[in-house]
């Protein structure tokens, strides 16, 4: 009859303890069932399952190796009962916790811990995607590539029948009153597996709203603003919106729109982003409500593969008010998405948009992972996923990045 153990070893760590350990099982005739080992500050933890269709002592074995490497070691035994539960909970699916700020409160810790429990789920593994901090706290270092990605911490959670949005929505929540981005995906082959990244650009790409500027420098900053405000109370859908607020920078000079493309700020961390997801091989696109010639001056400075957004009409210098069709709206962002899926040979989960606009969540809501970045309450509210705390190359933890992958 098969015995089942749950070997646990702790204390220092040193080379050849694995070893020395593996021989011990090794000679009992122990079968390795499971096996989980970290090293946190020098000291070992190690748990391993195993199986043993023999009598023998394996008990007094290990005592004697625990003793010649200097760890405590215990051996459980594990029931039929316990095993079979085991054994059922490594079939349920998974889900992928992410827990993203500028510095992450020992508070939160709590506030996951009831929450997941109140859902049923165990928290099956707990670590760091970030970077370490410096011990006086200061920022690690000079340029890009030292430049810290805040904090961030994933957690693998299992449980049966997860009602999935209830938990979202307290997430959303928990982490509003915390400070913190919490994210909850579904785990699947698919995760590292991303291949087609498109974004939104004005208050995504970049930090501002091109159409609010274009109107600034052309005096009907407060005209165009009031159109926004009808929109925003459902008076006027995307496309009549647009057309009224373009109406209104008729005979703006070309020359505004040059100087406004070379001073475009950039959403911080975006250059971080683009520089990883080029040497990891994504495809990127441009997929905007806004203009051409504003994103393809972007798509010449970060490297973006495509762009789509609406063409602006020029003539003799002048912005004449109008837009080549169609319109780029919600809709017609969804089905670009698509489009280059199935081009590039992709299904929708390889596909990841980030967006903060309410015309962006059919594009979210399209792609297998849909991130709203920075985006107004309802818009978090609605998508699945959302980052507010730290800048857009936070999108790589979500992916599943350790910041030491991208520092090699």
């Amino acid at each position: 009859m098969t015995r089942r153990l749950l070997i646990r070893a702790t204390g220092q760590a040193h080379p050849g303890q694995l070893a020395r350990l593996g021989q011990a099982l090794a000679r009992a005739g122990a079968r390795l069932l499971d096996i989980n080992q970290s090293v946190t500050f020098d000291i070992l933890s190690l748990e391993a399952l195993v199986g043993l269709d023999q009598d023998s002592d394996l008990e007094a074995t290990l005592a004697e190796a625990g003793n010649a490497l200097g760890l405590d070691i215990q051996a459980v035994q594990v029931g039929a009962g316990d095993y079979q539960r085991w054994s059922v909970q490594e079939s349920q699916p998974r889900l992928i916790l992410t827990l993203l700020a500028p510095h992450l409160p020992a508070g939160i810790l709590a506030e996951v811990g009831a929450l997941t429990s109140e859902h049923g789920l165990t928290v099956e593994l707990m670590h760091r995607l970030s970077g370490r901090e410096p011990l006086d706290g200061s920022v690690p270092g000079e340029g890009e590539d030292r430049h810290p990605m805040g904090a961030c911490v994933e957690c693998w959670l299992r449980g049966d029948e997860i009602d999935l949005p209830s938990l979202r929505e307290k997430a959303l929540a928990l982490g509003a009153m915390h400070g913190v981005d919490i994210a909850i995906q579904e785990d699947s082959i698919w995760r590292r597996h991303r291949r087609l990244v498109c974004f939104d650009m004005d208050s995504t790409l970049i930090q501002t709203e091109v159409i609010d500027e274009l109107a600034r420098r052309h005096g009907v900053g407060d005209e165009v603003a009031a159109v926004t405000e009808r929109a925003m109370r459902g008076e006027l859908d995307f496309q009549q919106s647009f057309r009224e607020r373009m109406s209104k920078l008729k005979g703006l000079d070309e020359a505004v729109l040059a100087e406004i493309a070379e001073n475009l700020p950039l959403m911080d961390g975006v250059e971080r982003l683009m520089k990883h997801l080029k040497r990891l091989g994504y495809r990127t696109a441009i997929l905007s409500g806004g203009f051409t010639y504003f994103a393809e001056h972007l798509q010449q400075r970060l490297g973006f593969d495509e762009v789509h957004a609406n063409e602006l009409v020029i003539e003799n210098g002048k912005v004449t008010g109008e837009v080549r069709e169609p319109i780029l709206d919600a809709e017609r962002k969804a089905c670009l998405l698509r489009e280059i899926a199935e081009r590039e040979g992709l299904t929708l989960e390889q596909t990841i948009a980030v967006g903060d606009g309410a015309n962006d969540l059919k594009m979210l809501a399209t792609a297998g992972l849909g991130i709203a970045f920075r985006a107004k309450p309802l818009v978090r509210e609605q998508a699945s996923h959302s980052i507010s705390t730290l800048g857009l190359d936070a999108v790589l933890y979500l992916i599943g990045y350790r910041q030491s992958d991208l520092e090699s």
